[in-house]
């Protein structure tokens, strides 16, 4: 089984190529902006090739779009403040780039999978205290409205028959390990990561009781893999969008977590201060969603935070 992974140097993208190289079963072209390192200590690493494709340029697609593609991950993208920090930035990135692959797997290679990882940043205010499939996304950010652009087509094109697209609203991944990122959520991750590294992590709100959607990344991997499974029939053609699963989880409790987890004395790290251009996203976000029709679908959810943070110390000592 083939399968093209875009933004495959991204957190996720190693993910997931991780998963898909250590089961013989696949092979995978990593794609992106910059060439995508392939993943180390898999199975079968030979059984991945990188190529560097800018998405935004239509000229590059043949090099990754071929016709005996099994399902594409679209993993490519500019997150949320950086999005809102240069529109013309994100409208390349996020839409024009994803237009340029969904138009070459039109022509080369008809009916294949797409797996097109959205947000709950299309959500915006005002919206119910839980958002269910109902709930009419009116995003407040550039980030979110280029998303719903993309699925608004990738919707189209499954009604049509272009592709067999599915696309998942993923909560916020957290612990993400690495270097901060240019999403609005990034300090989520921070939050936890930066203290068990000795570093600060300044909290762009000082509001504890502030809730965020979160799902851990080994979770997330789960619901990845599962998507290549599950019947095209399982949702209309034209309606193919899926709220992950997720858990509430207030800076409160995360704080209570990392001390949990990792002692007090991690909490000295953790500085609040209010970040003006950044309050008005954070407070935008949902704060709950139904969980119902995922998890009817096979999808799995975290337990609990304390966990989430758990696993993440567990990847730093074997690391």
């Amino acid at each position: 089984m083939h399968i093209l992974i875009t933004g495959a140097g991204g957190f996720i993208g190693q993910l997931i190529a991780s998963a898909l190289l250590n089961d013989s079963q696949y092979t995978v072209t990593l794609a992106g902006i910059v060439q995508p390192k392939i993943p180390g200590n898999v199975k079968y690493p030979q059984n991945a090739k990188t190529v560097t494709a800018d998405l935004s340029d239509a000229t590059c697609l043949p090099s990754i779009v071929t016709k005996d593609l099994n399902a594409v991950y679209v993993l490519h993208g500019i997150m949320s403040s950086g999005s809102e920090a240069d529109f013309e930035l994100g409208m390349q990135g996020n839409v024009y780039a994803t237009m340029n692959l969904l138009e070459a797997l039109r022509k080369t290679c008809p009916g294949v999978r797409v797996i097109y990882t959205s947000s709950m940043a299309v959500y915006g205010r005002p919206i119910p205290d839980v958002v269910h499939n109902g709930v009419i996304p009116t995003p407040q950010s550039s980030y979110g409205a280029e998303k719903i652009v993309c699925e608004t087509l990738i919707n189209d094109y499954t009604r049509r028959k272009f592709i067999d697209g599915f696309i998942l609203r993923l909560p916020s991944i957290v612990v993400r390990p690495g270097e901060p990122t240019a999403a609005a959520s990034s300090f989520l991750s921070g939050m936890i990561r930066e203290p068990f590294s000795g570093l600060a992590c300044i909290i762009p709100i000082v509001e504890r009781s502030l809730v965020s959607w979160l799902c851990s990344p080994r979770t997330l991997v789960c619901n990845l893999l599962h998507t290549l499974t599950i019947p095209s029939d399982a949702l209309p053609s034209h309606i193919r969008q899926i709220n992950l699963p997720g858990i509430g989880v207030s800076i409160q409790e995360m704080m209570d977590a990392l001390a949990s987890v990792g002692g007090d004395n991690l909490l000295k790290y953790l500085k609040e201060e209010n970040d003006e251009k950044l309050i008005p996203i954070l407070k935008s976000w949902a704060t709950a969603v139904d969980n119902g029709p995922a998890l009817e679908l096979g999808y799995k959810k975290d337990v609990c935070f304390e966990d989430i943070v758990r696993d993440y110390k567990n990847f730093l000592l074997q690391a």
